[in-house]
């Protein structure tokens, strides 16, 4: 008898890092649940499945706002009907503004709440509803798309910084509370080519921004989403050992941080 195939499921599966996670994980035939939020990017994750789909996966697609828990819950629940069991979550949601760090009147106390909500407590919703099931394979992993930003204090805002700095923190947390059944990991990328810059700013503060990316990182590149997708991957199958570890992936800008 066959054994079942793993299960997966990637917020944020649309775009960016979570679309090539999708890829990723389709390609070794795992199962997935793939979520999208708005009309844009449902739009975006149909032609993501249409790749899946190319490895003989079909995945299925779900509307997920991690802010609010019954939409959570929603998601984990249909996957488990469908395909009765959770082996991993790569949490790829999130969001950010472009606000300078030292115009401390521009970050009002509303932006702060907005932002953790969505990177830092939607992190939690969705590990605390698909925990009993991580716990039940056997081999749960869930893998926290993070940012350089929370380790080094810089990034999009200071909302954003801090908020993936707290997502680290819980990596930590999670990973103690969920041990010995479910490890926890997270990646801290810097700057990614097609990532959320791409998408909440214009073509020419873009191209500013990766231009000084490019300049400010030792190696002189930015990563590309396949590569975060591969490490998100390899946690998952290839890391046993692993808990509880923030992985920077960001072409060495943390030499640059002080």
């Amino acid at each position: 008898m066959t054994a079942p195939a793993c299960v997966c499921l990637i917020t944020g599966a649309a775009t960016g890092i979570g679309a090539a996670c999708a890829r990723a994980f389709a390609a070794q035939r795992w199962e997935l649940a793939l979520s999208w939020l708005d009309d844009a990017n449902r739009v975006a994750l149909a032609e993501v499945a249409t790749a899946c789909e190319a490895h003989g996966v079909r995945p299925l697609l779900q509307h997920l706002d991690v802010t609010d828990e019954a939409s959570c819950a929603a998601f984990a629940d249909a996957a488990l009907q469908r395909f009765g069991r959770i082996d991993a979550l790569i949490h790829c949601a999130g969001t950010t503004r472009f606000i300078p760090h030292a115009d401390l009147h521009a970050l009002q106390p509303d932006e702060f709440h907005r932002t953790y909500d969505v990177n830092t407590v939607g992190l939690y919703r969705m590990v605390r509803v698909c925990a009993p099931a991580l716990q039940a394979s056997g081999h749960g992993s869930v893998v926290a798309i993070s940012s350089i930003g929370g380790l080094i204090g810089r990034g999009s805002s200071m909302a954003y910084a801090a908020s993936k700095g707290a997502v680290n923190t819980l990596t930590l947390a999670l990973a103690r509370a969920l041990a010995p059944q479910v490890r926890v990991n997270a990646i801290a990328p810097g700057f990614v080519e097609g990532g959320l810059p791409s998408r909440v700013l214009d073509a020419v503060r873009h191209q500013q921004l990766l231009q000084a990316q490019l300049e400010g990182a030792p190696l002189k590149r930015v990563s590309q989403p396949e590569e975060v997708a591969a490490l998100a991957l390899f946690l998952c199958t290839q890391a046993p050992g692993m808990t509880g570890t923030v992985i920077p992936m960001d072409n060495g800008l943390h030499l640059n941080a002080g």
